[in-house]
């Protein structure tokens, strides 16, 4: 599987010539790797309904025909806006694709689409191409990390670093050692002057710390799970 950080907290995933994407926002984003009009898309996976993460799904769901996973609430306001291919679990609910599954996992955050839809926030668990990836969504620091950890086999885990509207990458370095992933890539950071921080020193405290490997990686870089 491909992983493809597009910036901020987006990435896209694919394998086999499946496309699955996370949090798709591009535009606006200062620091996206690629425009809403030229990402493909057979999924659509939201963590939470914040405009930095909700983004361009709409639009990118309209031109592709991707189903959209997103918790029940944000759920409801897709197929207000004309999305007919959406999936609506709660927390611990999981939808299963022909490629693979995602899964809704507790966050501590707070979220409210652009539209005013109040919506709990999630994590992601999702099972694509023979890899597990966890996109702690824009969670803060808490104790069942270490749960979710020993629940799911973690492959690669997706932590925000930038501190501010999410952990900082001190905390990020107790998330990864609770949750034991084989690599982590950061994301949340630098984008905005409130989330910039040092990418390389959390690479450094983790892997002087826990046995997981760090990829940094910049906006349109790739990596192999």
């Amino acid at each position: 599987m491909e992983i493809r950080y597009l910036g901020h907290s987006a990435f896209e995933l694919t394998h086999e010539g499946v496309t699955v994407l996370i949090d798709p926002f591009l535009t606006g984003n200062p620091k996206a790797a690629a425009t809403a009009e030229e990402v493909a898309a057979d999924a659509i996976l939201l963590t939470h309904g914040h405009g930095d993460h909700i983004g361009d799904t709409v639009a990118i769901a309209k031109r592709t025909g991707a189903d959209v996973v997103a918790i029940v609430e944000i759920a409801e306001e897709l197929r207000g806006d004309g999305l007919e291919k959406v999936h609506d679990p709660n927390l611990g609910g999981t939808v299963s694709f022909g490629w693979g599954s995602a899964r809704l996992v507790p966050a501590w955050h707070t979220s409210t689409t652009p539209k005013g839809t109040v919506n709990t926030p999630a994590g992601l668990i999702v099972e694509f191409g023979g890899s597990t990836v966890y996109h702690l969504g824009d969670t803060a620091l808490f104790g069942d990390l270490e749960l979710i950890g020993r629940r799911h086999d973690i492959d690669v885990a997706l932590i925000p670093i930038g501190g501010h509207y999410t952990m900082d990458r001190h905390d990020a370095v107790e998330a990864a050692r609770m949750i034991g992933a084989r690599q982590v890539i950061p994301c949340h950071y630098n984008t905005f002057p409130p989330i910039v921080t040092d990418a390389e020193a959390f690479q450094s405290d983790v892997e002087n710390s826990t046995a997981s490997e760090v990829i940094v990686l910049a906006p349109g870089e790739h990596h192999t799970a």
